[in-house]
């Protein structure tokens, strides 16, 4: 097979030089015929490169191991700091330690739960409450006095305790338990008093009453002062 392409490249070859000579010079004729005739013989390769979409590949996962790794240091970096805020050292495993942070949490929701219904904050609102009630505070000892718990939640102003101590002292309430929480210029008063023989029911109704007008007092004296600052000509 090779010795019959060798005689076909002749033949081109001779076709070729007979058609024009200025192809390939007489000197070097057999020279390029031998060159000529070899060069079907090998067929050399150019360099391969990878496909784009290979690369993108290889680089979309060097992006996916790194972001991997942040990761883990961020987790690992909270599980530490979690570590030094409950009663555990650093050898605790994870499962331990989410266990425990687990624990905290319903405590302190707990905690929380028992602050809001003891109704000691003050709210965003005005609140009057007069409830009779029984029990540790001192309840009914059967001669016709009542314990009653009077709630109200207004504004603060300096002289609300001394015209709380008024309405006690004029409707004959003996003070069993006190207790005032102030936020952000609010202020709420619980209070646990003690009818005497004479008036025992009615009393609710009266300390009720007592602490409305006082609340619409407070109220009455605070837009007085906002239309003494905004002036005369001012719509509170």
């Amino acid at each position: 097979m090779q010795h019959q392409m060798e005689i076909e490249n002749s033949e081109l070859f001779q076709i070729l030089s007979n058609t024009n000579h200025s192809f390939f010079p007489e000197p070097a004729s057999s020279t390029m015929q031998q060159s000529f005739s070899g060069s079907f013989s090998c067929y050399p390769f150019e360099a391969f490169d990878a496909p784009p979409h290979e690369d993108k590949a290889l680089a979309a996962l060097r992006n996916h191991k790194e972001a991997e790794k942040r990761r883990r240091e961020r987790i690992n970096s909270h599980l530490n700091k979690l570590r030094t805020l409950l009663p555990c050292n650093s050898k605790t495993d994870k499962a331990s330690l989410l266990a425990k942070v687990v624990q905290r949490v319903k405590e302190l929701k707990q905690q929380i739960s028992e602050t809001t219904e003891s109704e000691t904050f003050p709210s965003e609102t005005d609140e009057i409450s007069v409830l009779s009630t029984t029990g540790d505070d001192g309840g009914g000892d059967g001669d016709g006095r009542l314990t009653l718990k009077a709630s109200l939640c207004c504004e603060d102003r300096s002289d609300l305790i001394p015209d709380l101590v008024e309405i006690l002292k004029s409707l004959h309430l003996r003070t069993l338990k006190a207790e005032m929480a102030t936020l952000g210029g609010r202020t709420r008063n619980v209070l646990v008093v003690t009818t005497d023989k004479e008036h025992g029911v009615e009393s609710i109704k009266f300390l009720h009453n007592s602490l409305k007008s006082l609340l619409e007092q407070s109220n009455s004296n605070a837009i007085s002062k906002r239309r003494r600052v905004l002036g005369p000509n001012s719509i509170a």
